[in-house]
């Protein structure tokens, strides 16, 4: 079997995308749209790596997980690109950055804009995660709202052992571009980390938190104005207060902390990862 040679131009391509250190984690300074012809461009033959591109996105919960949280800080520092999906971290960046993020990258909106390019340049989805009425439930939804967008499959999240290894392999097999992958944090992050070498025909996976909750309409956004502010975490603590307020009671102000302490007021770091 002839191994598999890393593209420098793809390499290059990742490597050039402007990040800031923020809160711990290295954020990439880019807005939705600009992250979604990211997201497009590298899955073309000529971008392509040799493995799918890591995507993932950070809010004040996980950064606050990443510094208390070992293995969950090794996950996230092991993505090609790193989105800030919170509100705070964009403005925090304008006080300690002279380059800072331009705007909030939710995947509830990114996931929008790239299905659309997706279709329009007939590129492929496979979405993963979630209970099997809910994954099915988005994935219905996404048809509807994108006739034109090449969905190759599905699958609920709940598989583990043998059944999980032989669904990574049809995965695979069917070689979407993006594989969208709503597992939750850090469960999601693990499974990149583990299955990535099984996955070398997929182009980009990106982790989706409860992307699929909000597509099948299970769950409400917040109004604009409380995301334009910052407080869509306190939306979310009213919709589920059980199992989201003591969550918010102790990650909230250790973010807060973090950001502002542990945020390098300097230019921009384009290193890529090793």
């Amino acid at each position: 079997m002839l191994e598999r040679r890393e593209n420098p131009v793809g390499r290059a391509a990742t490597a050039s995308v402007p990040r800031i250190s923020l809160g711990g984690l290295r954020l990439a300074v880019l807005d939705i749209e600009q992250t979604a012809n990211f997201m497009i461009d590298m899955v073309f033959p000529e971008r392509r790596v040799s493995r799918p591109l890591y995507l993932t996105s950070a809010n004040g919960e996980v950064l606050a997980r990443c510094s208390t949280e070992p293995m969950t800080g090794r996950l996230f520092r092991a993505a090609d690109l790193i989105n800030a999906d919170g509100q705070p971290l964009v403005t925090v960046s304008r006080f300690k950055s002279s380059t800072p993020l331009p705007e909030r990258v939710a995947t509830t909106d990114l996931f929008h804009v790239v299905a659309r390019k997706a279709a329009a340049a007939r590129l492929t989805f496979y979405m993963f995660g979630a209970g099997d009425e809910e994954n099915a439930a988005a994935v219905a939804n996404v048809q509807k709202m994108y006739p034109d967008l090449q969905i190759v499959g599905r699958s609920h999240g709940y598989l583990k052992g043998n059944a999980l290894r032989d669904k990574v392999d049809e995965i695979n097999a069917l070689a979407p571009d993006y594989l969208w992958v709503a597992l939750g944090v850090p469960y999601e992050q693990a499974f990149v980390e583990e299955f990535t070498p099984r996955l070398s025909n997929v182009g980009v996976i990106k982790t989706s938190g409860g992307l699929f909750n909000f597509l099948s309409g299970s769950r409400a956004r917040a109004p604009q104005w409380m995301q334009k502010i910052g407080l869509e975490w306190a939306w979310r603590i009213w919709l589920e207060p059980r199992r989201l307020f003591w969550r918010y009671l102790t990650t909230n102000p250790r973010a807060l902390y973090l950001l502002f302490n542990k945020s390098r007021p300097s230019s921009t770091d384009r290193t890529p990862r090793g």
